[in-house]
């Protein structure tokens, strides 16, 4: 930028001009509150450039910053908009969180097309209505988050493992009443927040892992079974598999009755 800005000619009389000022003397009579921010690697100004101006103006705060850019902002913008909001105002912005550590539940009716059909429309919405009222009297107890419904199931998110496992068991439980058999498959991990959705890998995990569970079965990720050692919920090895669309495989595991 600065090449292509000027000729040969001006850009040797703009470096002999600031190479010439020097404004140490003007330093110590600077009385406004004071932030110095200075690339760690910017090798045509060295580093201790920056600390000898935080040491001669009265209580300058000196930020480093990483890297080697001329300007500061082309790699830092972030963080120096939340140090500059904190030198003005005492405080610094808050993180926006949008990731959050969670256990996804899924849920879905087993056979329920085959339900469908014998049942009758009419029929068949009743059964889903009370279906739906029980789910969501459960996850209120057990203090799950409904994320969506998937037509004839659930996906919710527990801030805690075990409790959305006793949820899933409560659910199973529940619904059998009705004359439905639920599988349930469980993963915890880092979601993305988007609105009242939650993305990323760990849902996705869930999804395929509730995919495998049978009639009446809950399946969790071995992250989930380690999480919660020393419950008293007991598990049993159902192997590894492979996941549709997701890496490696996964050992899952059945929830015991």
């Amino acid at each position: 930028m600065m090449r292509t800005a000027s000729t040969p000619r001006s850009a040797a009389a703009q470096y002999e001009a600031m190479l010439r000022s020097d404004s140490r003397q003007a330093l110590p009579l600077i009385q406004a509150p004071t932030l110095v921010f200075h690339t760690k690697d910017y090798r045509p100004v060295p580093f201790v450039v920056g600390q000898y101006l935080a040491e001669h103006i009265a209580g300058a705060v000196l930020v480093e910053l990483p890297g080697g850019d001329y300007l500061p902002t082309a790699a830092n913008t972030r963080v120096m908009i939340d140090r500059i909001t904190e030198f003005v105002t005492g405080e610094r912005p808050p993180i926006e969180v949008d990731r959050v550590l969670t256990t996804v539940l899924f849920t879905d009716i087993v056979g329920s097309t085959e339900l469908a059909a014998s049942a009758g429309d009419n029929d068949w919405h009743k059964l889903l209505d009370s279906h739906d009222r029980v789910v969501r009297q459960e996850l209120r107890h057990f203090r799950g988050r409904e994320i969506k419904t998937t037509g004839d199931g659930f996906v919710a998110s527990f801030d805690g493992p075990a409790r959305a496992i006793r949820c899933a068991q409560s659910l199973v439980e529940a619904t059998e009443k009705l004359g439905i058999e639920l599988r349930a498959g469980l993963h915890t991990g880092e979601c993305e927040l988007r609105g009242d959705d939650l993305a990323g890998i760990a849902v996705h995990v869930a999804s395929r892992v509730s995919a495998l569970s049978g009639a009446g079965e809950i399946l969790v990720s071995s992250t989930v079974r380690d999480l919660v050692a020393g419950s008293g919920i007991e598990f049993c090895d159902r192997g590894e598999h492979g996941l549709k669309g997701v890496p490696g495989t996964w050992r899952l595991y059945r929830v015991a009755s």
